[in-house]
């Protein structure tokens, strides 16, 4: 009889797992602050503290927007600054200083195309059926050139224009009236390097129009649909540089199309980093039936040029789960850069939801949405009822 009884009233709470359970229907408030203490930096130390949970509210959204870092052309926004700090690259501030465009000096390698009228012999000794290339002078790795009656010419460093006049100048003790022109016919001496998230990296070379950021990765092939814009790194003689190019493309600022030089190297880094985690009761990972065990949905989202708010990174996971979440318990889990936070939205009035679409995320942040009390209980009655149908079955 013990045993019936027991099997009973163990069929009795399996039966009431059919009752409603109303998301959002917590008896006790959650804590003002975390836990678990977190390293935060303060007066230029790192301290070890309980961190404040912060409500969203109207007055919240207002203090963030006024931070102008908090928006996506922001200088110091976290977006900006990610990449550095979980690389470890030890990037100069800004970019290098600006330099006014010289004419391009020739280098080792380069071959001239040296034409002096009226005379053939000078001007392609080897047949008139040569290309420029090959039948060109091709400058030494010690920077000289040897042409007829001059001699050896230093070619390294100088403009086409100074080669031009001392050709002309001691050509003229043999040629009277001389006509000559110095062109340059391949630029091989200088060379930058655009490697990352283009589509065709590789070498490009410095000819005698400038070689900016924009035109290198333009003729890298432009920027795969994962590169991070915003953290693209110039390495120029042991320093390294941050590019901000949604700044130059979107906010206009020049400065960031910096002006390339031989032997940079210009990385596209992706952007894997720029990610928010949302975890919790989300639609899409939620249990269709309370009867299934499981502990939610989680999410990793890519963040579109480093800008996502609250409402579309849930959005994007798929929504609030109707049957098993509680929407008044919604957390903001930011790590930042030396400087944690923890934010709270109560939205069990689904009109709060248009504060979260004013609530600016960062990289890494983490969203959770609490589970609705009661759900667990459910869940584990609703898992061994089977067991506890089938043993019934067989006392009768």
């Amino acid at each position: 009889m013990r045993q019936n009884s027991l099997f009973t009233t163990l069929l009795i709470l399996v039966n009431l797992t059919g009752c409603t359970v109303i998301p959002g229907m917590h008896m006790s408030q959650f804590s003002k602050q975390s836990s678990i203490e977190m390293p935060v930096e303060e007066k230029n130390a790192t301290i070890l503290k309980k961190l404040n949970i912060h409500t969203i509210t109207a007055q919240t959204i207002v203090d963030l927007e006024k931070d102008f870092n908090n928006r996506s052309l922001g200088p110091n926004n976290v977006a900006n600054r990610y990449f550095d700090y979980r690389i470890g690259s030890k990037a100069v501030k800004g970019t290098p200083e600006s330099e006014k465009y010289s004419q391009y000096l020739v280098g080792p390698r380069d071959i001239l195309n040296i034409t002096v009228w009226e005379h053939p012999e000078l001007t392609i000794p080897a047949g008139e059926f040569r290309s420029a290339d090959s039948a060109g002078n091709v400058v030494g790795e010690d920077g000289n050139i040897f042409y007829p009656y001059v001699g050896v010419v230093k070619a390294a460093g100088r403009t086409v224009e100074a080669i031009r006049a001392e050709l002309t100048n001691k050509l003229s003790k043999y040629i009277e009236q001389v006509q000559l022109d110095v062109r340059v016919t391949a630029y091989r001496s200088q060379r930058v390097y655009v490697v990352g998230e283009v589509k065709q990296p590789g070498i490009q070379l410095v000819k005698d129009i400038p070689l900016t950021v924009l035109e290198a990765i333009n003729g890298a092939g432009g920027l795969n649909p994962e590169a991070d814009q915003r953290n693209i790194t110039l390495t120029r003689d042991g320093n390294t540089y941050s590019i901000n190019l949604l700044s130059l493309y979107e906010g206009g600022n020049i400065s960031q199309n910096v002006m390339l030089q031989h032997g940079d190297v210009l990385n596209v880094p992706d952007n894997s980093l720029n990610k928010i985690f949302v975890m919790g009761e989300i639609a899409s990972g939620s249990s269709s039936s309370l009867s299934v065990g499981g502990v939610g949905g989680g999410r990793s989202i890519l963040m579109n040029k480093g800008r996502m708010t609250l409402t579309e990174a849930i959005s994007d996971a798929g929504g609030i789960s109707q049957i098993t979440s509680d929407a008044a318990r919604i957390f903001v889990f930011r790590s930042g850069i030396k400087k944690p936070e923890i934010y709270h939205l109560n939205a069990k009035s689904p009109d709060a939801l248009l504060l979260a679409d004013r609530f600016p995320l960062q990289p890494r942040d983490v969203i959770y949405i609490d589970r609705a009390e009661g759900i667990r209980w459910n869940q584990i009655i609703g898992e061994i009822a089977p067991t506890l149908a089938m043993l019934n079955i067989f006392i009768h």
